[in-house]
């Protein structure tokens, strides 16, 4: 999973900059942060990957809820720049930010949460997008303590019309 967000940034720095020392990739990482809204999310996120935070000792913005360096790190990462891909409905790429970005912190959420966003990750990537109404029918099931394998046949039968060779 972290290779959607390296790939974004192995591709900002080479058109922006070719090759870099890991001090350089410091560098510009910190730049980037100091202006996420320039930027696209994937490289934000890669670049707060890059630094440590001054608190927990972690990467910056992936560390446990009670670190405020890193709950500010996370807060910011929001402004960064969504442009969905080609062929995929408008707001999927927010979609898969949002999954991701829980994936990559998995301790900012409940267990419930991480599990239906893990199922739905390939169909995002995919470029599928939920309906409101199936997602908040895929949030009750959720709710409702659904097993691993029952959330997986909802979302591969509503979000993907039932093909489940995703």
């Amino acid at each position: 999973m972290d290779e959607i967000v390296e790939s974004g940034w192995r591709e900002f720095v080479a058109r922006r900059f070719g090759r870099l020392t890991a001090e350089d990739e410091r560098v510009v990482a910190e730049m980037v942060i100091d202006e996420p809204d320039r930027h696209p999310w994937r490289v934000v996120d890669a670049a707060y990957d890059r630094l440590t935070c001054g608190e927990c000792g972690g990467k910056l913005s992936r560390g446990p809820a009670r670190c405020a360096g890193c709950n500010l790190a996370n807060g910011f990462r929001y402004v960064a720049v969504e442009i969905d891909r080609p062929g995929v409905p408008p707001g999927n790429e927010h979609a898969l930010r949002v999954n991701v970005s829980v994936l990559r912190r998995p301790g900012w959420v409940s267990a419930r949460e991480v599990l239906g966003r893990r199922l739905s990750l390939p169909l995002l990537l995919d470029g599928h997008l939920p309906t409101t109404a199936q997602a908040q029918a895929t949030r009750a099931l959720l709710n409702k303590g659904a097993t691993a394998e029952q959330l997986a046949a909802h979302i591969y039968r509503e979000w993907d019309g039932g093909d489940l060779s995703v």
